[in-house]
């Protein structure tokens, strides 16, 4: 049994954020009916390359983008600008309890199928509407995309160099770390709903309305680097690899490239100096605590870059790694996929095709990152592939009661 396996949810949502989202969900146990455009899809199927390689070594019409994130999920093609496809979005919205959506601002409002009126025919629906600045203010009719977010935010002023080092200037986090986050948020806020819907002693039995927004999210991720900004009013600075807070937190060189130390407190710092054979640093008034290494760190980390360039990366994992120093690595992907931690937890995750999909792409499995979520009772559990466009279109209507005529008529007028 899984956690979630009698959660239905209608997923209305495209691109990273909502998928992320009803991802989590499914692979959590939960039915999550993927509901695209007929002939086209979701817009990620066709971002690429890269695109998903068939047995020969050629690109499938597949891409890998939207692998990451639609596993474990039902794809139904349907045309909800028209009336059949909205009494059937009405219809399955009256058998789920969530419905996930990233339409502009009242954009579903015109097909009869926002909030307030899906209420009225399931008032224990809980309805999760993800937009790039909220459901109000001056911004609300604005699209949002992660880039966007990252930038007005603020975030990309904090990431990457300094103006005045090679490469400086601002820089986007190599994955859409605000729809990610946005994702994950939409999920934590769902499952609360549930549980004020459904608790045994103080559940309301009614579904309600979530307002997500990236721009929201995107200001609570900075943390300590926006309370920091709200309790001084210092506005945050780019410092490469390095911490505000902390040091020796960054990456230094070596004899064969580089490594990254993160030194969280003075034990680690003294332990570091002491394996490393300087335990006078230690010692050292400038550097015996944290914030001495702090507003020393002009002097302290050129001293601490001379010495590590004396050894290779993997002799200084080894070292400090069994003298609990936070040492590590800084590997490229393929190089993460390949250590032994990373095996070890089975964090690639191969996933058999579907007879439709080995049909269409001339691939036997599709590969995907296995879910973090470790329940001792209720783990996740990878049941399907990322579908085809469309794949189960019969099969879900059919559970609505459709008999095959009427399939077929959807499918004559463009419906399905």
């Amino acid at each position: 049994m899984s956690a979630l396996s009698d959660l239905k949810v209608l997923d209305l949502s495209r691109v990273l954020a909502g998928p992320w989202c009803t991802q989590m969900l499914a692979d959590l146990g939960a039915d999550v009916i993927k509901v695209e455009k007929p002939g086209e899809g979701d817009d990620t199927r066709q971002w690429g390359p890269p695109f998903v390689r068939d047995a020969q070594g050629q690109s499938t019409p597949q891409s890998t983008y939207f692998l990451a994130c639609n596993r474990n999920k039902r794809s139904l093609t349907l045309d909800i600008a028209t009336p059949e496809g909205q009494a059937l979005i009405r219809q399955m919205a009256a058998q789920s309890d969530v419905l996930v959506e990233n339409f502009k601002v009242g954009g579903l409002k015109k097909y009869g199928l926002d909030y307030e009126s899906l209420k009225a025919i399931n008032p224990r629906l809980i309805y999760c509407s993800i937009t790039g600045f909220g459901q109000d203010g001056p911004y609300a009719q604005r699209a949002g995309y992660d880039l966007m977010i990252q930038a007005m935010s603020g975030m990309m002023s904090i990431t990457g160099r300094p103006d005045g080092e090679m490469g400086g200037g601002p820089l986007r986090v190599g994955v859409a770390i605000t729809d990610l986050f946005t994702g994950l948020y939409a999920a934590n806020a769902i499952l609360a709903a549930l549980s004020v819907r459904d608790n045994a002693k103080t559940g309301t039995g009614q579904g309600q309305h979530i307002d997500m927004a990236l721009l929201d999210v995107g200001m609570a991720v900075l943390a300590n680097q926006a309370t920091a900004y709200l309790n001084t009013g210092e506005v945050p600075q780019r410092q490469g690899n390095t911490h505000p807070s902390l040091t020796p937190y960054q990456d230094f060189p070596t004899a064969d490239g580089a490594m990254l130390l993160a030194i969280g407190n003075d034990g680690q710092f003294q332990r570091l100096c002491a394996a490393a054979g300087r335990p006078d640093w230690a010692k050292d008034e400038r550097f015996a605590r944290n914030t001495l290494r702090v507003q020393h760190r002009e002097t302290l980390i050129p001293m601490l870059a001379e010495l590590t360039r004396t050894r290779c990366t993997a002799d200084w994992v080894a070292l400090l790694g069994d003298q609990a120093v936070p040492c590590g690595p800084i590997n490229d992907i393929g190089t993460a996929f390949a250590d032994t931690q990373v095996q070890a937890r089975g964090l690639r995750v191969t996933q058999p095709c579907s007879p439709a999909a080995q049909a269409r792409l001339n691939v036997d499995s599709l590969y995907t990152v296995a879910s973090p979520l470790r329940l001792s009772a209720t783990p996740p559990v990878l049941r399907n592939a990322p579908p085809l466009l469309g794949e189960h279109t019969d099969q879900v209507l059919a559970e609505l009661g459709l008999d095959a005529a009427r399939i077929a008529a959807l499918r004559q007028a463009g419906v399905v």
